[in-house]
């Protein structure tokens, strides 16, 4: 029986924080802007440019240190992390090594089996993101855009005690919704606002000493991250087998080819000759500081979930869903204080509302309809103004475009036909039309009644009740 081995792994997130300017300039944040519209000589790196600290900065770190559990470093500096490379303007980094803001934190995550397990944190610390390099393949050649940066950036460094790539997706996935219902960051992968570097060993169960780690970087969703674990655990494994050693290194994931390739050597922290920032001062965090931080922490998932339970009275499946997001946490709890009937909201964000997210490749977080018009559609549906096809309708637009459903439905003549009279002439020309169908009803075939009611929809250009419909027929069928 061959050897078995164990896949030890540490995670360095880097999450993009929520501010409107950068952490040492008053340039914006905003993404997806022209190249270079969002600099100026501070996070350019020109000479003489001074560095002047972002505080909202500080604060989101301590919110999230807070949340997961650290201590706080109330005397933290910043350091220089020395480094060339074409986007990273000043030569060197800010950030900290010595006295980082947060310490010795950690999360609780469900395992494989359906246990708990505790992951440390190591550390956070605060630093400025680097730009970024395009590459024009065509053109051989790069080119660099500045705009993120300076943009502030927490890293969250792990303990290595996660053994497989679902508990490493359990615990992202909550380190995930811990910052977005803090509002520190969105945390979109897909727009590098939360990125993962993967610091992956193998080792023979039962040893104590861990392997030769490398570091793993271009993570960008958590199917690459779960697909390069994978990857990179089997390649170290392959070589030890065939005698060879794993090198300390980073390397690149590759996720179209599924195969990472060597970047560098692992540099350690004496490569970066890191010294204390002459340009920024001590920070020093008191005492009522860390307390106001801690009074504004917001109610988290956890708490969510049997909140919605007890209060709204919601089974636990569709307490888990609304939770997933702070956006749908907070879009229903806004809607149902507004119309009183947390079921019905509950069935529409998790009908509807997932099925339009689904087929338009949307994430909760592109939600754009309002509170107020969620509500007013479910009280235009309640009495009875319009039906539940008509009120399917008019959601895709209130969806789409945040159609006040009240005007759409008077603009389009979509109100339900309360005119009994209307509605009986109706009936009776539909069954008069529909003879066949009708014998089908009177000889037992209760499906019947179904066409004909359809028939009357139809008719009524779908302005009228089913329920109403299918009553008034019976009646008149019985006669």
């Amino acid at each position: 029986m061959g050897k078995q081995y164990e896949t030890v792994i540490g995670l360095e997130v880097h999450v993009e924080l929520a501010t409107k300017t950068k952490i040492f300039c008053g340039c914006s944040t905003a993404f997806g802007s022209a190249p270079n519209t969002h600099t100026c000589p501070v996070c350019a790196g020109m000479p003489g440019a001074l560095p002047v600290l972002n505080k909202k900065v500080v604060e989101y770190a301590m919110a999230v240190g807070l949340a997961l559990g650290c201590e706080i470093t109330k005397n933290c500096k910043f350091d220089r992390k020395n480094y060339f490379y074409p986007d990273n303007p000043q030569n060197y980094q800010i950030s900290q090594l010595y006295l980082p803001i947060c310490k010795n934190g950690g999360i609780e995550i469900e395992t494989d089996e359906g246990g708990k397990k505790f992951v440390g944190i190591h550390e956070i610390h605060m630093e400025e993101d680097a730009g970024k390099l395009v590459h024009d393949e065509w053109e051989g050649c790069s080119y660099v855009d500045f705009n993120r940066a300076g943009v502030p950036l927490i890293e969250i460094v792990s303990k290595p005690d996660m053994r497989s790539a679902e508990e490493v997706i359990a615990y992202l996935d909550k380190l995930r919704l811990i910052i977005q219902y803090l509002g520190a960051s969105d945390c979109k992968l897909q727009e590098g606002s939360m990125r993962a570097d993967v610091n992956l060993s193998v080792r023979e169960k039962g040893r104590g000493e861990f392997g030769t780690r490398t570091e793993m970087k271009n993570l960008n969703s958590f199917k690459a991250i779960a697909r390069a674990i994978e990857n990179e655990k089997n390649r170290q494994i392959d070589l030890l087998e065939s005698g060879g050693a794993v090198i300390q290194e980073t390397r690149r994931w590759d996720d179209l080819k599924e195969y990472s390739f060597a970047m560098r050597s692992k540099e350690d922290a004496k490569d970066y000759r890191y010294f204390p920032d002459p340009d920024l001062v001590l920070l020093q965090i008191t005492d009522s500081w860390i307390e106001e931080i801690k009074g504004q922490q917001p109610e988290f998932r956890t708490e969510k979930l049997a909140r919605y339970q007890s209060e709204y009275g919601l089974p636990l499946y569709d307490a888990e869903i609304l939770t997933g997001t702070k956006k749908l946490a907070d879009l229903f709890e806004a809607t149902s204080a507004l119309s009183g009937s947390p079921k019905k909201v509950s069935n529409w964000l998790m009908g509807e509302t997932m099925r339009l997210l689904k087929e338009n490749g949307m994430d909760a977080e592109d939600i754009r309809f309002s509170p107020e018009n969620l509500a007013a559609l479910i009280e235009l549906a309640d009495k009875g103004v319009i039906n539940s096809t008509v009120a399917k309708e008019v959601f895709g637009h209130v969806f789409a475009e945040d159609a006040d459903p009240k005007r759409y439905v008077q603009e389009h003549g979509l109100r339900t036909v309360q005119d009994e009279g209307a509605l009986h002439g109706v009936v009776e020309q539909v069954i008069k039309e529909n003879a066949k169908s009708v014998q089908d009803y009177k000889d037992g075939k209760e499906k019947a009644i179904g066409f004909l009611v359809g028939q009357t929809m139809k008719a009524m250009k779908g302005k009228a009740d089913p329920g109403a419909v299918k009553e008034m027929l019976k009646g008149m069928l019985a006669e």
